[in-house]
């Protein structure tokens, strides 16, 4: 490695390239050039490669502290489960990461390479253990590994109700559902969930969703005689399969994960499903980004046990159960406007088992830590039957 400093070296490569815009022969030969540049990269990656083996050691170091404080804390209810992935200080140190930023890699590609280098050093303080809603290769699992990064271990669940019943049971660290998307609407399994779940909203994710048209290596193009794919899936890109393959059989599965898996033993057949199905099952794209409806987004939830602390830019979800009396959700919204908390959903599920009764599951801007929420929150409790918080989490940094 040459003496002089990465940053150096890239100083002189650009006097060099600013030297040889006009007479290029006259500096160097085009392979004299090139190997230049990529020495430079040599040095950048070694560097690059010290930097993050110091930063995975000063992981094990927090690890090492946490460890020894809840050892050494008599009153800790669990000694042997301290906690590790902390979401308020993942979503600050992603928002730094962009802001930060100077390109030319663009503020998302950046914060996705450090959100994997932080999945890494959280592996080896701890392995995280994810529950989401299966199978391999359907957007939900394409979300977990968005939020927690590729070195967690992620388990597929059959069911939401299986996702809370992992997490509850501690057989899983944290458990990822969908809750709503942007054409489809709210996801009633996951709100009815917490109606007998104690688990705690610590997080969300935000995936647009973006259709692929996936073919096997056996496929043959000119014999496709079905499409498969998960029935809203194969709604969401039904003009463009109208215009292509108007007249292949469209045959709705349980999830698009499972369309992918269906191929392999298929020569007939192609799939519709994302990015992830298409790795997972190693698919091609014939062709990408066939959804009619290109700014679909499903919005996704992380459900763990533990409060999450402030991290500067939150939601806070409620679900309240009303009296059956006329205005009674005008009278639970007016807290939140007289104190100025912005309210970013509602949603409205039957309280079972009572007939003709209400829960409403009510999303707004901040952190129960926060003066003006904390203050709407006491001012609602004495106008229901109940009111439970669901959570205070980071809004969605990626």
């Amino acid at each position: 490695m040459s003496e002089q400093s990465p940053e150096n070296n890239i100083d002189n490569l650009d006097q060099t390239v600013a030297g040889t815009s006009d007479n290029s022969t006259e500096k160097a030969t085009e392979k004299e050039f090139l190997d230049s540049i990529r020495q430079n990269i040599d040095a950048v990656d070694c560097e690059i490669q010290t930097l993050i083996n110091d930063r995975a050691k000063l992981a094990q170091q927090v690890a090492i502290v946490k460890k020894n404080n809840i050892a050494n804390d008599a009153s800790a209810a669990d000694s042997s489960n301290p906690i590790f992935y902390r979401p308020e200080r993942e979503a600050q140190v992603l928002k730094a990461v962009m802001q930060r930023n100077t390109g030319p890699i663009a503020d998302e590609k950046m914060a996705r390479l450090f959100r994997e280098i932080m999945s890494v050093c959280l592996d080896l303080e701890a392995p995280q253990r994810i529950a989401f809603l299966g199978p391999i290769g359907t957007f939900t699992h394409a979300a977990a590994l968005k939020h927690f990064g590729k070195a967690a271990d992620t388990v597929p669940m059959t069911t939401i109700t299986d996702v809370f019943r992992e997490v509850e049971a501690g057989t899983a660290m944290y458990g990822v559902v969908p809750v709503e998307n942007s054409s489809e609407g709210v996801v009633n399994h996951t709100l009815d969930g917490f109606l007998s779940s104690t688990l705690k909203i610590i997080g969300e994710v935000e995936l647009p969703i973006h259709q692929n048209f996936l073919v096997a290596e056996h496929t043959k193009i000119d014999g496709l005689s079905r499409i498969y794919s998960h029935q809203q899936s194969l709604a969401q890109c039904r003009h463009w399969l109208d215009v292509n393959f108007p007249n292949v059989e469209r045959v709705a599965v349980s999830s698009n994960g499972e369309a992918a898996r269906r191929l392999k033993n298929e020569w007939h057949s192609a799939a519709i499903a994302g990015d992830v199905a298409a790795a997972e099952y190693d698919l091609h794209k014939l062709y990408s980004n066939i959804e009619d409806n290109p700014s679909n987004t499903t919005r996704f939830l992380i459900i763990g046990h533990e409060a999450v602390a402030p991290s500067g830019q939150d939601k806070t979800s409620i679900v309240v159960s009303a009296h059956d009396k006329a205005g009674a959700l005008i009278e639970i919204l007016k807290p939140l406007s007289y104190h100025g908390v912005s309210m970013t959903s509602i949603e409205t599920r039957p309280e079972r088992p009572n007939k003709w009764a209400y829960v409403f599951f009510i999303d707004m801007d901040g952190h129960i830590d926060d003066a003006n929420v904390s203050a709407a929150i006491n001012d609602i409790r004495p106008l229901v039957k109940d009111l439970r918080v669901l959570g205070s989490y980071p809004k969605a940094v990626l």
